[in-house]
């Protein structure tokens, strides 16, 4: 009898785990990252002809395709109650993965950029007794960072801290805040403060990147900061650039998940999807804030 007891509760406890049905999302992603690294790479490299804008474009055709009906798809299998709270540990987990993921990415960037400023500069200067080299290599190197001056002799000129940028950080800090208000708001079940602070986190978004191509305009027209300014420029852009597109990513993310809560989707005790985007943008903005101190300021 106890026994039987024991394994009726067992089954109680017991949770389905839900398998979704086989999908092209995966084989459709993978298609257009392929088509936006091929034609990002054509199009630096002047490579297919001059067609490599077109097939950067098409990737990210594809890709926004691809993220509509996968979004389509998994709103639906939330909305109609096929997810448990075992469901619900995988996405955090898998959330959680992702932006391990993202912080690695940029560690490598940010490796570069302290790899060229800490070893390469001071190396190519005559440092660690490399005088001799130094003088063979680049006799007239100056080994300041910025560095202002290619080997091939084009000049450029450093991006101010004060400006655009230290705007943009105020921009990102406050839309920090504006998210946390936003996720308080839905936990206490307040869901006009959720629209009007969420909203406002998305504008923020969309002002930052508005001001941030105003910023790369006056760097390519009046300061001659260029991509391929050596590798002063290489880094600024890489950096700077790659951190614009997740901030765009971002921005999309939470425009989707306001759409939804204008729907009435999510609920205080059910909203991992704005828990997500939440932690995107949280990370985005760890992100921007590293970028400004050593790629502004320092």
């Amino acid at each position: 009898m106890t026994t039987t007891h024991t394994n009726t509760d067992a089954q109680q406890d017991y949770e389905n785990y839900y398998v979704p049905a086989q999908s092209i999302w995966p084989i459709v992603g993978a298609v257009a990252l392929f088509l936006i690294a091929m034609g990002a790479g054509a199009t630096v490299a002047g490579l297919f002809g001059g067609n490599g804008p077109w097939m950067l474009l098409a990737g990210t055709g594809v890709l926004l395709f691809m993220l509509t009906g996968w979004f389509r798809d998994v709103i639906n299998e939330s909305m109609g109650g096929l997810y448990s709270s075992q469901m619900d540990r995988s996405f955090r987990q898998g959330m959680s993965w992702f932006i391990f993921s993202e912080v690695m990415f940029f560690a490598a960037f940010f490796g570069a950029l302290f790899y060229a400023r800490m070893i390469a500069v001071p190396w190519l200067g005559g440092a660690s007794n490399n005088a001799m080299t130094a003088e063979v290599l680049w006799p007239d190197f100056i080994p300041t960072w910025p560095l202002e001056k290619t080997p091939g002799g084009v000049e450029t000129t450093a991006m101010g801290a004060w400006g655009l940028p230290l705007i943009n950080t105020l921009i990102l800090l406050t839309s920090s805040i504006t998210i946390h208000i936003a996720h308080v708001a839905m936990e206490e079940g307040n869901r006009q403060k959720l629209k009007v602070f969420l909203g406002a986190t998305v504008f923020l978004g969309w002002i930052f990147l508005g001001l941030q191509v105003e910023e790369y305009v006056h760097a390519y027209e009046e300061l001659n900061l260029r991509l391929d300014s050596g590798v002063y420029g290489n880094t600024f852009f890489l950096l700077t650039g790659f951190h614009g597109m997740h901030v765009f990513l971002g921005s999309v993310i939470l425009f989707i998940i306001w759409l939804r809560v204008l729907k009435g989707h999510m609920t205080p005790d059910s909203h991992f999807a704005f828990q997500a985007g939440a932690w995107y943008w949280h990370f985005v903005d760890v992100v921007w804030l590293c970028l400004f101190v050593f790629v502004y300021i320092l």
